[in-house]
């Protein structure tokens, strides 16, 4: 899988950083994990295999038990701290929060990161459905809600650009796979102001999603959500309801976010 230049020149990047960082998405992937299971996982001999193990243990990024190895908590120190610095994060928060509660469901906040989106914030309701999505995942835009919130508000070149570097993999049956079928559902959701993700990527959830808009400069900077089970959120009334509710705090952390 790799070779043996510690140095990846044609590419303006570093062989042996992107080695480390092969590594650390396999131990993401795996959980814990031997070193011959990894060497074999990624075609890298055992012994390069340990000399990357121990110098990402030295940093604190890899714990060892028994012989098995997987992520520290160190990065759940580094996002935490990032995300803390946010001013997004700051002034929405407690909307997500009232959303969630007044709702009962699980309410969301997202970004997009390298044409991906991510998974900034998340508040459960008191009815809600426990969420498994981890804070920080990172999925494909045109899997979620939030995703195609934003994507609705980009500029075309924007996401033809996305597209061209992720593709538009299948995560099930209900995916949007096409990139003409993909264009006219955004422009649908542009359209009405809100985004359906109706078991594009979990089946049985659905997800109703408003864009975020930065009233300064008129980019759209974040989305935000509502998750629960189709059977429940799927009611007219209710999906009407949350709609509405969407919405709303979608307002409220826009002005919160240009005006504060």
């Amino acid at each position: 899988m790799f070779d043996n230049a510690s140095e990846s020149t044609a590419n303006n990047t570093l062989g042996s950083v992107e080695k480390a960082f092969t590594i650390l998405e396999q131990l993401r992937r795996s959980g814990t994990i031997g070193v011959s299971e990894l060497a074999t996982a990624l075609e890298i001999p055992k012994s390069t295999i340990h000399i990357y193990l121990q110098t990402l243990r030295k940093q604190d990024f890899v714990v060892q038990d028994d012989g098995e190895y997987a992520l520290s908590y160190r990065f759940l120190e580094y996002g935490g701290e990032h995300r803390n610095r946010s001013r997004l994060y700051e002034v929405a928060r407690p909307e997500v929060d009232k959303l969630a509660s007044e709702t009962g469901e699980v309410a969301n906040l997202g970004i997009e990161e390298n044409g991906l989106r991510v998974l900034l914030y998340k508040s459960e309701g008191p009815e809600a459905i426990h969420d498994n999505a981890p804070i920080g995942e990172y999925a494909h835009m045109h899997w979620t809600a939030l995703g195609k919130a934003m994507l609705a508000h980009y500029p075309t070149s924007r996401v033809e650009s996305i597209i061209d570097t992720h593709g538009l993999p299948r995560a099930n049956e209900h995916t949007i796979t096409d990139a003409d079928e993909l264009v006219t559902e955004l422009e649908d959701i542009r359209e009405r102001g809100y985004s359906v993700e109706d078991q594009d990527r979990r089946h049985g959830v659905l997800t109703i999603a408003a864009p975020i808009v930065d009233r300064q400069s008129d980019e759209v900077i974040s989305s935000v959500s509502v998750s629960g089970p189709k059977n429940h959120l799927d009611d007219h009334d209710r999906f009407d309801e949350l709609v509405a509710a969407v919405k709303k705090a979608a307002n409220v952390i826009e002005l919160r976010y240009s005006h504060y």
